[in-house]
């Protein structure tokens, strides 16, 4: 009974009702939106860091970590491949030699990472190769569909992941070819130091020029062909200064970091917590920092729905008194009170939710793009200009659970008032 009457005062007065519900559920659908924007372009880059650029794990040389010289590297990496490869929870192992290098072309000089890959297992830890766009991808963009046309486009602009290729090829990215000022089948020296401290390098091809949303890594890492650095730099075929390892389950991480810690102590184990401390704190604050942002707008309503609530108590003070005296206990009139202002959150949330559901779910699909506003500049932090919103269920009951809260709180001060109301002065009252 105590509801059905409480749904029934709320639309007594339409318009006032009508004014908070709306206010409620701009409110939300803003709070929301934005929060699934955060969450998206979170996700993205914690997705992207991941896949292309750290892995789940990586293992050094401790004192590689300290100074990354050439000689730095990791002793038996053979045997620790196959130790890793023997646990349930590796999906792909792959090692690399990673030194600091001076890249030049007939432009410019900049000094990089030149990290030597095995192609093939490389392919099994990182997605980068995926960067290079498609025949489908080249179609959609930029509208060529000719044959001819397009191998042309792949061959000046894109060009291969190591195939095709035959000596010394160089996979690049895109930030870097454009300080460098070349294109595919340009070719670049590499200069650096090999392991007796002499002052060597070589001429490299450029094969493909890749394609992330990070244009800092870009500019920093070049790949080669592990075979093709080895010759280089005087080490022993198959040495490593790096071992990364891509995981099943990012939630086995932990347990592996541990094992690997324990059984070779002598070597520094990094998960992506320790890689990318930054996405690490982002990935888990995240949540809160969404609703801290709810909490914020439900406060700023709920200022208002305690003073359309107190107008409601001081409106009905008459009804209210007339109630009390022919018997309604002051516990209902409590709960009435509190139960309008509930229901007129939940119905303000249910709006504010739905409109927000639709929202995410469209632009989920389509993505908000912002690549001529501002690429470069989320480029340069590592984030996508192109944005993919995102909500998961149990934000949305988090959500709800504040909004009655919210409703519960901004009704306890009229109710009380409600409560003080003598119903003889009451029933006086014009």
């Amino acid at each position: 009974m105590i509801p059905s009457i409480s749904w029934k005062n709320i639309w007594r007065n339409r318009v006032r009702s009508l004014v908070v519900v709306t206010a409620i559920t701009l409110g939300l659908v803003g709070g929301l939106f934005s929060s699934a924007i955060y969450k998206g372009m979170a996700e993205r880059r914690f997705e992207e860091a991941l896949t292309k650029e750290i892995s789940h794990i990586q293992i050094h040389n401790p004192k590689y970590l300290e100074n990354p010289e050439i000689g730095f590297s990791i002793s038996n990496p053979a045997g620790l491949i196959d130790f890793i490869n023997s646990q349930e929870s590796v999906k792909a192992v792959s090692s690399r030699l990673k030194i600091t290098a001076m890249i030049g072309s007939s432009s410019s000089n900049y000094g990089v990472n030149v990290i030597g890959i095995d192609p093939l297992k490389e392919k099994e830890v990182s997605k980068l190769y995926t960067t290079l766009l498609s025949t489908d991808e080249i179609t959609e963009q930029f509208g060529i569909s000719d044959p001819a046309e397009l191998e042309k486009f792949q061959a000046d602009s894109v060009g291969y992941y190591f195939e095709n290729t035959r000596r010394n090829p160089i996979f690049i990215g895109e930030e870097l070819a454009h300080k460098l000022k070349i294109k595919v089948r340009s070719k670049v020296v590499i200069t650096f130091q090999d392991v007796q401290g002499n002052l060597t390098g070589g001429a490299f091809r450029v094969c493909g020029i890749f394609r992330t949303e990070n244009s800092a890594f870009e500019q920093a890492n070049v790949f080669v062909r592990q075979n093709d650095l080895i010759g280089l730099t005087g080490l022993e075929k198959g040495s490593a200064h790096e071992i990364a390892i891509f995981m099943n389950d990012v939630e086995q991480v932990s347990e592996l970091s541990a094992l690997l810690s324990e059984n070779y102590p002598n070597l520094e184990t990094s998960d992506w917590k320790t890689l990318e401390p930054t996405i690490a704190m982002m990935n888990e604050m995240m949540d809160v920092i969404m609703t801290v942002i709810i909490v914020i707008i439900l406060l700023a309503l709920g200022f208002g729905i305690v003073n359309t609530m107190l107008m409601v108590v001081m409106e009905r003070g008459k009804e209210i008194g007339m109630l009390m005296a022919v018997g309604m206990s002051k516990l209902r009139v409590f709960t009435m009170i509190i139960l309008e202002s509930v229901l007129l959150c939940l119905t303000g949330a249910a709006a504010g939710i739905g409109i927000s559901v639709l929202l995410i779910e469209l632009f989920s699909k389509t993505g908000i793009d912002m690549t001529a506003f501002a690429q470069e500049g989320f480029e340069a932090m590592g984030f996508a200009a192109v944005f993919y919103p995102t909500l998961g269920v149990d934000f949305y009951i988090e959500v709800t659970v504040l909004v009655v809260l919210t409703g519960v709180l901004s009704s306890v001060y009229p109710a009380w008032k409600a409560l003080k109301l003598n119903p003889a002065d009451a029933l006086r009252s014009e």
